[in-house]
């Protein structure tokens, strides 16, 4: 399987609390709530279309509880997120012993490299890790994301928790698709493309 990120970012690359206000509030962060204006048909299409490739989900512990408080209760076999997310296997980074109560779900026991390793073997099209933002730092630290889809929206918060913050290795990447909303939400689908080059713009 591809392990595949889809992530929502402001212009300023802020992913912190994109769904509602106390969504994440983590280090004082007030401005939640920032992609609804933005969510138009064009977007829902895109996300569809990415949980159609989904085989299984790797999520990091607070994306985990957000989506077990909600989808659960809205389970709609008509609805190919819901599907996915309610029938799919849900694999949770997380150092916490508590059950995890939603079906399908699993801790990912042991080094994080070697598991993910493993389930990235096993056949199928997506591993999909939505969100889980300190999950994705340490997976593209490790180099294991294949596929980046980044949802950029027209706004700018100057300040919250950054997918591609201080720290994160130098990495470049192959634009394969792109796509506009009528709302303005950029839709870019990147693919990893090894380590960045270098040079002068007077070579």
């Amino acid at each position: 399987m591809r392990l595949t990120l889809t992530t929502f970012l402001t212009l300023d690359g802020v992913m912190q609390g994109p769904g509602a206000p106390d969504e994440d509030r983590g280090g004082g962060f007030e401005l939640g709530g920032w992609l609804s204006p933005y969510f138009d048909e064009a977007v829902g299409a895109q996300m569809t279309g990415v949980f159609e490739r989904a085989e299984a989900f790797l999520l990091g512990r607070h994306t985990y509880d957000i989506f077990a408080a909600w989808w659960p209760r809205h389970g709609d076999p008509t609805d190919p997120i819901a599907d996915a997310l309610n029938r799919l296997p849900k694999h949770v980074a997380t150092s916490r012993t508590d059950e995890l109560a939603w079906s399908g779900s699993q801790r990912l026991d042991g080094d994080l490299v070697t598991a993910v390793t493993e389930l990235k073997s096993r056949p199928g099209r997506e591993l999909q890790v939505h969100g889980s933002g300190r999950l994705a730092v340490s997976l593209m630290r490790e180099g294991l994301i294949d596929t980046y889809h980044l949802l950029v929206f027209p706004v700018v918060l100057g300040r919250g928790r950054r997918l591609f913050a201080d720290g994160v290795p130098p990495a470049a990447l192959r634009l394969v698709d792109s796509r506009t909303s009528g709302s303005g939400v950029a839709m870019l689908t990147y693919h990893s493309a090894g380590t960045p080059t270098f040079g002068s713009v007077a070579d």
